[in-house]
């Protein structure tokens, strides 16, 4: 077969363009496949640190119910206690930055328009709740919610008694808190990275590396609150006259878990 000059240039052209091809794919390929090596030689530590504290600062969540008629009056009388109650916290040194509303709701009250008669010798009942018939707003009631903090901690039994004389019926939890609870995270941060830099230190020796560069470095903590039972709390037992509640302060744990990862050289 006799191959034209210009056939045979178009061949060394193509077949010089597929060689360059090839020589790029594989220079590509061979970098991946070094930086995957370099990726996958690596080395994790875990440590963790922990710091306790007892807290400086009781929160305490509580509401104002009120139910009425009409739903102005509800509002209206839920504004005076809330007022009463508001006044009674400022009275104890509480700052207005220290107390918020955490919620507001108004509520209908439903019931039943007429009784339901019942077999001739019965005496005639109410409708029961579960009966088809036709049903009315008789009243509406005010949730108001508000939260507030307490510095002074041997202040904290006088509060909860006070705000249940004040008008708040219902007191929702009670919590200790510690204020700056980041310098207690920092300080927690320091122990876990050093605990795990001594893990790093450690293994290395026994395993016969050498350590690189820190590739990656991931965190997570779990810093809970300590909180005063719900039975505890029972609005029923305030403002009786009897000896104001026990309210124990315990500790509070910072915990911090960090992972260190390291390149092998």
């Amino acid at each position: 077969m006799i191959i034209s000059l210009k056939n045979y240039k178009y061949l060394v052209w193509a077949g010089t363009a597929a060689l360059v091809m090839l020589i790029i794919f594989l220079a590509a390929a061979t970098k991946q496949i070094k930086n995957t090596a370099t990726t996958t030689n690596t080395i994790s530590f875990s440590g963790e640190g922990k710091i306790s504290a007892v807290p400086d600062v009781a929160v305490i969540s509580f509401s104002i119910l009120t139910e009425a008629t009409t739903s102005k009056k509800a509002q209206d009388d839920n504004s005076v206690k809330s007022k009463q109650v508001v006044d009674f916290l400022k009275s104890q040194d509480i700052d207005d930055k220290d107390i918020k509303t955490a919620g507001y709701n108004v509520y209908p009250q439903y019931g039943y328009d007429k009784p339901l008669p019942v077999p001739l010798g019965s005496e005639v009942q109410s409708y029961p709740s579960y009966y088809p018939g036709n049903q009315k707003i008789i009243g509406y009631q005010v949730n108001q919610s508000y939260e507030a903090k307490v510095r002074d901690l041997e202040k904290v039994s006088a509060v909860l008694d006070g705000l249940v004389k004040a008008g708040a019926n219902q007191v929702n939890n009670l919590g200790f808190k510690i204020d700056d609870e980041e310098k207690l995270k920092d300080q927690a941060r320091e122990m876990a990275i050093n605990d795990a830099k001594e893990k790093a230190n450690k293994l290395r020796k026994q395993l016969g590396i050498l350590l690189g560069k820190i590739v990656n470095y991931q965190e997570g903590g779990y810093y809970p609150p300590v909180y005063l039972k719900a039975e505890a709390m029972d609005t029923g037992g305030y403002g009786g006259g009897g000896p104001l509640p026990e309210v124990p302060t315990g500790e509070n744990e910072v915990v911090v878990n960090v992972t260190i990862t390291y390149q092998i050289k």
